[in-house]
């Protein structure tokens, strides 16, 4: 996470990176293009899974595939930019991660006739994507990032079993969030939770609307926000300094003791569904005619902080004091 932190700190219009182009790659071999949103070890482990998912089905990077690959330092104004480049490389399908990306994908490759594969996108259908979970659209289909927030909720409950409220950052900008929000209000209820929300739509403004939760929520959860994701280290510090613990969508923040714990989705498998597409897609098979995938239960795995747990005086029980999951 630090990484992404000092990378946001850039200059965003210096950061648009170009693609790298392997030229060992055969004139007529298939060319893929990469949109990524920004640096991050989530989403680079979906471009790793992505690739060797497709290498797996034969399509080789240096033999008979072409990749380029571009991000924006989480600048969603230099994403036209970023996709106008590719489009221009005539790609036979680009793989489009995180949900400011895809959307911009859906506008600025409308008619264009080369085929996307999302990937990181929370709810594609809230975001108008696909139609719905049962169907691609014609031009766009992939593999969600949607966190099981009933595996979420149970796990902060066994963590924590005295909490009651829980307080819940968004960003009402972004249709992830408000899809996450309305998921959240609706699930809550079953494991005993109240649900806090916090509208955040600007990094800077973190401190004053995390601390605004004191008092008022015994626990907060961290979504996978294209906002909020890289700035856990500010809301862990506001949370930190008001004494409430943070359950986040990530692990990383954990194993750096930032955040008490997550029940986060594993990023390699997100990469693997959308590769498993993108072999379909190759080989003939319509966006249309696949419906979008979803992590399954078994894609997530529990963490928690023990540097954290003594800060919040927290004790294992039940089936989390024997699950391996401890991180020092």
């Amino acid at each position: 996470m630090k990484a992404i932190i000092k990378g946001l700190r850039l200059a965003a219009g210096a950061v648009l990176v170009a693609g790298v182009m392997s030229t060992a790659a055969q004139a007529d071999g298939v060319r893929i293009g990469i949109a990524q949103f920004g640096p991050h070890p989530q989403l680079d482990a979906v471009v790793t899974a992505f690739k060797a998912e497709l290498a797996a089905a034969g399509y080789k990077e240096g033999q008979n595939t072409t990749y380029d690959y571009a991000h924006v330092n989480f600048d969603p104004s230099l994403v036209p930019q970023l996709l106008t480049k590719q489009k221009a490389g005539n790609p036979d399908l680009i793989l489009t991660i995180t949900t400011p990306v895809s959307q911009g994908a859906k506008q600025l490759l409308k008619g264009s006739k080369i085929p996307v594969v999302f990937a990181a996108v929370t709810d594609p259908v809230a975001a108008k994507l696909v139609p719905s979970w049962d169907k691609g659209a014609p031009d766009m289909t992939g593999a969600s990032d949607l966190q099981s927030l009933d595996g979420v909720l149970a796990f902060t409950r066994k963590l924590l079993p005295k909490a009651k409220r829980i307080g819940v950052p968004f960003n009402p900008g972004e249709d992830n969030d408000v899809a996450m929000l309305g998921m959240m209000k609706e699930i809550a209820p079953k494991y005993g939770f109240t649900v806090v929300e916090v509208g955040v739509d600007n990094a800077n403004d973190i401190p004053v609307r995390i601390s605004s939760l004191r008092g008022k929520a015994d626990v907060i959860y961290v979504a996978a926000s294209n906002l909020l994701q890289p700035a856990v280290p500010a809301v862990a510090s506001a949370a930190n300094a008001i004494r409430v613990p943070v359950i986040n969508a990530a692990e990383g923040p954990v194993r750096e003791n930032l955040v008490l714990g997550s029940f986060a989705v594993d990023y390699s498998q997100v990469g693997k569904n959308a590769g498993k597409i993108a072999v379909r897609i190759l080989k003939g098979a319509s966006p249309a005619d696949i419906a979008p995938v979803k992590p399954a239960y078994a894609d997530h795995a529990p963490l928690i902080s023990a540097k954290q747990m003594k800060m919040y005086g927290v004790t294992l029980s039940g089936d989390l004091a024997n699950c391996g999951c401890v991180v020092q």
